[in-house]
């Protein structure tokens, strides 16, 4: 999946090195510290390539030279007991030196574009800190229309914050 400014693609266990730094709290931003640790990332890449049925994560790279600049996943979320009530709930992180510059927008409109090509879901939402408005302002140029507030929904340390929540849905013919 490529676009003019960047391209996803899929990880790739030399990846896991540089997926586990951007993990610490320099790079992941004020936004995106949960303290959640879990299995090392090599080890899950080796099992999956960190895409599953439930969800998953693809890089972020520069267009042309292919540098990293980050990581766009997904993850299911269920509105009902059905499957077709399933939609994805997308995330990105950027290292900093590459926010602020048009590639998170892209990226997830790639991101979105890729996930209604392959796989049923009708709706794909992402949602944010209210105070994040580079990431509101992103989203809304890529094409997802604000919808809420869904209030105390996420603890980080130091307290429950607020989330604007972002969607779109699958065009009909």
């Amino acid at each position: 999946m490529a676009g003019r400014k960047v391209r996803l693609r899929p990880v790739a266990v030399d990846d896991a090195e540089l997926l586990e730094l951007w993990q610490s709290p320099e790079y992941v931003g004020e936004f995106n510290v949960f303290g959640v640790k879990g299995r090392p990332v090599r080890e899950r890449i080796e099992e999956n390539g960190l895409v599953t049925s439930e969800g998953g994560t693809l890089i972020v790279a520069l267009q042309p030279n292919h540098k990293p600049i980050g990581s766009v996943s997904w993850r299911g979320v269920r509105y009902g007991p059905n499957p077709q009530s399933v939609a994805w709930n997308i995330g990105i992180n950027l290292i900093p030196e590459a926010r602020g510059r048009g590639f998170g927008t892209e990226a997830q409109r790639l991101l979105a574009a890729h996930l209604f090509a392959t796989t049923p879901v009708n709706r794909i939402e992402a949602s944010t800190d209210v105070e994040n408005v580079a990431e509101q302002r992103a989203l809304e140029k890529a094409g997802f229309v604000k919808e809420g507030v869904l209030r105390g929904a996420q603890y980080r340390p130091g307290g429950w914050h607020d989330l604007v929540v972002y969607a779109c849905v699958r065009e009909t013919p």
